[in-house]
């Protein structure tokens, strides 16, 4: 996947003609359930792969939280946060991202606790992967959510050329407002993903997985958060470190997004350059 590129005119002209700004969420997510071809089920890889039109790929993924309180956030992406995020990433100096929407809810309790996309390019397939999202709504009262499920994905059964060919990490990004889950059962992840071996994984083991390959953030929704957000933040700073992002605002996701791409990519890319000329520089004795 990922043919064809991001046009911030095309998708501004195509916004405009489909009503993105002024429709509500229910007219623009209409579906009532997992779209099938989001349906992880069976699902074995999803690939972000070089090619002639996008050579030097830098894979991301984006998984949203679509649980009761998050809602608002795919609504924002559609109605200007996503052409802000793409456009800026590439004006930025990242030509060839690759992007990758999941959706994640709670696998104690939901329907569809994990969705999942294509690594894209351009702004149609885009806006089509997020626009399929089944917004289920769910969540429940155990305190957590299951954000542990994209770096299972991330870890497992995604295959990303920037690191295969080039070494260079992708960049992965939960956003949500409710600390994960701690753990995912084997049985759960059979339900969800199809017969295959499974075991019961810790969220830090997953987290660790998925680190393996991608640079991995958490952004927090402070506004939507209970009133047990200082136990929340703690709880995520222990996993993340210095990548837990506080967020103030969900409208700000549209400028940190591009911030950190375009700092950890172009980072990853220079240490690639200097690497390979020191590789090819001769020893003269």
């Amino acid at each position: 996947m990922g043919m064809g590129s991001y046009s911030v005119d095309d998708r501004a002209l195509r916004s405009k003609t489909l009503g993105y700004a002024s429709k509500p969420a229910s007219e623009i997510f209409t579906q009532r359930s997992i779209d099938n071809a989001m349906n992880p089920h069976g699902v074995m890889v999803r690939e972000s792969c070089d090619s002639d039109e996008h050579p030097n790929s830098v894979s991301i993924i984006l998984a949203l939280d679509v649980t009761g309180s998050m809602g608002s956030i795919p609504h924002f992406l559609v109605k200007e946060g996503l052409p802000n995020i793409m456009g800026n990433i590439i004006q930025r100096g990242i030509k060839d991202p690759q992007l990758l929407f999941l959706a994640v809810g709670d696998h104690e309790c939901d329907s569809s606790p994990l969705q999942v996309g294509q690594f894209e390019s351009s702004d149609a397939l885009l806006d089509k992967w997020l626009t399929n999202v089944y917004l289920e709504g769910g969540g429940g009262g155990n305190a957590g959510e299951s954000y542990l499920l994209a770096w299972y994905f991330a870890g497992f059964h995604t295959s990303i050329d920037c690191f295969e060919k080039r070494k260079q990490k992708g960049i992965l990004f939960t956003i949500g407002d409710e600390p994960t889950l701690p753990e995912v059962p084997a049985k759960a992840l059979e339900k969800i993903m199809g017969k295959g071996q499974y075991k019961n994984y810790p969220a830090s083991v997953l987290l660790d997985k998925a680190r393996e390959r991608y640079h991995v953030y958490h952004l927090h929704i402070k506004e939507t958060s209970a009133d047990r957000e200082q136990r929340t933040q703690d709880g995520w700073k222990q996993l993340m470190g210095e990548n837990l992002v506080l967020v103030d605002s969900h409208t700000e996701i549209a400028k940190i997004i591009p911030d950190i791409v375009a700092k950890v990519a172009l980072a990853e890319m220079k240490s690639t350059v200097t690497a390979t000329d020191s590789a090819t520089t001769p020893i003269i004795l």
